[in-house]
C-alpha cells in the first residue's frame, strides 16, 4: 500500500497519521468553527514536526516549543489557508507560509513581553517565556524563531516555482522589518504618554499588527501562481481592513475583557499609558469602528465567489472574539 507523505522543511509527515493534513480537510463549505479547528490542528502538526528537528540543544528546543505550542488562535495561519481556498491554490504549498507567519508571530510575542519592551508576565494564560526561563533565553528563542520562519519558506518542498518562493520571502521580510512590524513597535513606544490623533494611531497599527496580517493573506494568494493583480489587490484591501479591525478589537478587549479569558493582563495598555482606539474614540465608537472595518473587509471580496466564504467569516470572527 502506498503511504502518502507531506514534506515540511527537511522532514516528512505521514499524512495517514495526521488527517488534518489531507488537502480535503479544509474547505470553504465547512463551518467556521470546524475550519478554525482543522486549520489550527494542521498548523500545530506542522510546527511540532519542524520544532522536533530545529536544534539538538534540549533546553533551547524545549523553550522553542514553549513559545510556539502553548496555545494561541493561529489567526495568521488560518488566513493563509482561507486565502489559499479563495484563490484555488495548493493547500500543501500553504503549509510552509502558514508555519512561517506563526513562527514570526510567536517570535514577536516573546520579544514584546520582555522587560525592555512591554514587560508582561503572562502570555496565553501562562508565564511569559522570559519568566518561565530567563531573558537571555527569550531573546535567543525569538531570534531562532525568526530565522526558522525564513528557512521554512526558502526550503519548502512543493511544486511552487523558485520565483514564487522568492516573492514570498520578500513579502514576509518587508512585513516584519522597519517599514512593518518592527517599525510599528518602535512607533508604539514613541507614542506612549503623548497626545495622539487617530491618523497616527492607525499608521502605527498598519505596521505593528496589520503588516503581518497583510502578509499572511498575500502568502496564501501566492500559492496560486496564476493569481491576477486585481484579485491580489482586492485581497490586500481585505487584509488592510481586518488588520485594523483586529487591533481595534484588541483595544476593546483590553478595556472590557478579563485576564483569565484574555490570557494576558487586562488593562495593561491603559496602565502603561499607551494610545488606543478606546482612549481616542471611546468604547462605543471603537466597537462601531471594528464592525465598520469588518464590513469594509467583506465588501473588498465582492469579486470572489463562495470559495472566499471563510475569509468573510473570519472578518466577522475577528470583531466578535473574546480573546
Amino acid at each position: 500500500m502506498k503511504v502518502e507523505t507531506l514534506k515540511i522543511w527537511s522532514c516528512q509527515i505521514k499524512t495517514a497519521e495526521f488527517p488534518m493534513l489531507q488537502p480535503n480537510s479544509l474547505s470553504a463549505e465547512q463551518s467556521l468553527e470546524s475550519f478554525l479547528q482543522k486549520s489550527q490542528a494542521r498548523t500545530n502538526a506542522c510546527l511540532q514536526n519542524l520544532l522536533q528537528h530545529s536544534t539538538p540543544n534540549a533546553k533551547l528546543n524545549e523553550a522553542l516549543n514553549y513559545a510556539c505550542l502553548n496555545g494561541g488562535k493561529r489567526i495568521r495561519p488560518v488566513l493563509v489557508y482561507a486565502t489559499t481556498l479563495a484563490v484555488d491554490g495548493n493547500l500543501d504549498s500553504a503549509d510552509a507560509p502558514a508555519c512561517a507567519v506563526e513562527l514570526i508571530h510567536s517570535y514577536s510575542l516573546v520579544h514584546d513581553d520582555l522587560p525592555a519592551m512591554d514587560d508582561d508576565d503572562l502570555r496565553r494564560g501562562k508565564p511569559s517565556l522570559h519568566k518561565a526561563y530567563d531573558e537571555a533565553t527569550a531573546i535567543l528563542v525569538g531570534d531562532a524563531l525568526q530565522s526558522l520562519a525564513f528557512q521554512v519558506l526558502s526550503s519548502q518542498e512543493n511544486t511552487l516555482p523558485d520565483s514564487t518562493r522568492l516573492r514570498m520571502l520578500d513579502t514576509l521580510a518587508k512585513a516584519i522589518g522597519s517599514n512593518g512590524m518592527v517599525g510599528g513597535q518602535f512607533a508604539d513606544f514613541s507614542l506612549v504618554g503623548k497626545e495622539t490623533n487617530i491618523d497616527e494611531l492607525e499608521s502605527m497599527h498598519r505596521m505593528k499588527t496589520g503588516a503581518l496580517i497583510r502578509a499572511s493573506v498575500t502568502l496564501g494568494a501566492l500559492t496560486q501562481t496564476t493569481v491576477n493583480s486585481g484579485s491580489l489587490q482586492a485581497l490586500q484591501s481585505y487584509a488592510e481592513s481586518i488588520g485594523l479591525a483586529f487591533q481595534v478589537q484588541d483595544d476593546v478587549l483590553d478595556e472590557v475583557g478579563d485576564t483569565k479569558t484574555l490570557g494576558k493582563p487586562q488593562g495593561s495598555d491603559r496602565l502603561n499609558n499607551k494610545p488606543t482606539y478606546v482612549a481616542l474614540l471611546g468604547l462605543e465608537q471603537a466597537q462601531a469602528k471594528a464592525l465598520e472595518l469588518a464590513d469594509r473587509a467583506r465588501d473588498s471580496l465582492s469579486e470572489f465567489g463562495p470559495a472566499a466564504d471563510q475569509l468573510r467569516n473570519l472578518a466577522s470572527f475577528i470583531v466578535s472574539r473574546t480573546h
